[in-house]
């Protein structure tokens, strides 16, 4: 993958993961009231921020295989979690509350799209960033074989 494609690519899913963290962030109180006395989806909510954050740093840091991993978990994970708690009633799994949630407004759409492509970006990432390395042949003192 060319340099400039890759840092446009890496700049995009930073960008999802980014665009991830913040609606988390903001939709967090409101998931308190799913189980107000235990974890909550409040909580979640914030450790999915978190994962977010973590993994847009680590992407834009390192721009390597595993960090395209990374980032392509957590957004395949979160873009999996809202379609199940919106089209499914899951019941609470011990300490994970229910949340089902079969309403679409704009915060859950736009993170919905956004992780979703950005998910496919980074498993194109993760994808063209192995083919990269394979791809160009060994330097030895100053000059290519």
């Amino acid at each position: 993958m060319a340099p400039g494609v890759e840092r446009v690519l890496r700049v995009l899913v930073a960008l999802a993961l980014l665009t991830d963290a913040v609606v988390h962030l903001r939709l967090a109180p409101q998931m308190q009231l799913a189980a107000p006395g235990g974890i909550g989806g409040a909580w979640m909510f914030r450790l999915q921020a978190i994962a977010a954050l973590v993994a847009a740093g680590y992407l834009l840091w390192r721009g390597s295989r595993l960090a395209y991993l990374i980032a392509a978990v957590v957004l395949v994970s979160v873009f999996a979690a809202v379609l199940v708690y919106s089209f499914v009633d899951v019941p609470a799994i011990g300490p994970v509350p229910a949340m089902y949630d079969p309403f679409w407004y704009p915060e859950k759409t736009l993170s919905t799209v956004v992780e979703g492509l950005g998910a496919v970006l980074a498993v194109l990432g993760w994808w063209g960033s192995g083919r990269s390395v394979a791809a160009e042949p060994p330097v030895r003192a100053g000059r290519r074989e």
